[in-house]
């Protein structure tokens, strides 16, 4: 009877460790822009390594998912590589009377992509808006050869979307463009197409190659790289920024302040966007 009672002791003291350890563990949830994911991962993956008891957890989807998970409550940070909307930021306030936090935590130079094969390799701000908007149809209209231009895009709930369509194109898009799910697939289809021009994130830039972007028809066509984006010689360069409903605390903020830290922003270089400093 003895015995039985310690196995019982010794069981639920197993049982109370277990639901203990279960109490302890963290959960961070992160969604929002597919320019970003690959980047979120990283970080997390790194940052989990060192604090094994904090599971965050990073999925896309594009920025205006990101922030509406917000709004829901359904994440605790949402990315996004545009800036929060006024109409996004009354609903955050409306729900849970609080302002949104904005954090900075990386730049971008958003790539214009054309495949290898192609002649043309540079292009005015206005080029590209009347190329986008479908103004512009066929290569020959730029110095390219005479052929249809074939466009690929986001869709309209990417950051990266809205960003190219306010910066560069000014306008709707042209009808014609190929809406595809997140930069790698843009990058794809460039790929295989000769004619195919698409935009996004200067990360994903592999297996095609980056244009050459002017500010006007007298200006030098600028690649985006690291010190054209620092310097701001790079026409199309933005912020990627996180959002949280409130001032973080605890080990979401503990998480925030490694991303900003040396450390982290090491990690954005080796990712291949760049650094807020």
């Amino acid at each position: 009877m003895y015995k039985t009672k310690l196995k019982l002791a010794a069981a639920l003291a197993i049982v109370m460790v277990i639901g203990f350890s279960f109490t302890m563990a963290t959960k961070i949830t992160v969604k929002g822009s597919d320019t970003m994911v690959i980047l979120s991962q990283k970080w997390a993956e790194i940052y989990m390594k060192k604090n094994p008891g904090t599971t965050i957890q990073v999925t896309g989807g594009g920025s205006g998912v990101g922030i509406a998970a917000l709004i829901n409550g359904s994440t605790d940070i949402a990315n996004s590589s545009r800036p929060i909307k006024p109409a996004e930021l009354e609903k955050i306030k409306a729900k849970y009377n609080k302002s949104s936090i904005q954090i900075a935590c990386a730049k971008d130079g958003l790539s214009v992509f054309l495949n290898k094969a192609n002649p043309v390799n540079e292009l005015t701000i206005d080029q590209l808006g009347a190329i986008f908007s479908g103004k512009i149809t066929n290569w020959k209209q730029v110095g390219g050869p005479d052929a249809k231009i074939q466009l690929y895009g986001r869709e309209s709930s990417s950051g990266t979307f809205e960003f190219f369509k306010e910066h560069v194109v000014k306008t709707d898009f042209a009808p014609t463009c190929q809406t595809l799910p997140g930069t790698a697939a843009i990058i794809n289809a460039v790929k295989k197409d000769k004619f195919g021009i698409g935009y996004g994130g200067a990360a994903y830039a592999e297996g095609v190659k980056d244009c050459k972007v002017k500010k006007d028809a007298k200006s030098k066509g600028v690649l985006p790289t690291a010190a054209t984006i620092k310097n701001k010689t790079y026409p199309i360069s933005r912020y990627l920024f996180m959002y949280l409903k409130e001032k973080p605390t605890g080990e979401t903020k503990k998480f925030i302040d490694w991303i900003l830290s040396a450390e982290g922003q090491k990690v954005i270089v080796e990712v291949g966007y760049y650094p807020v400093k």
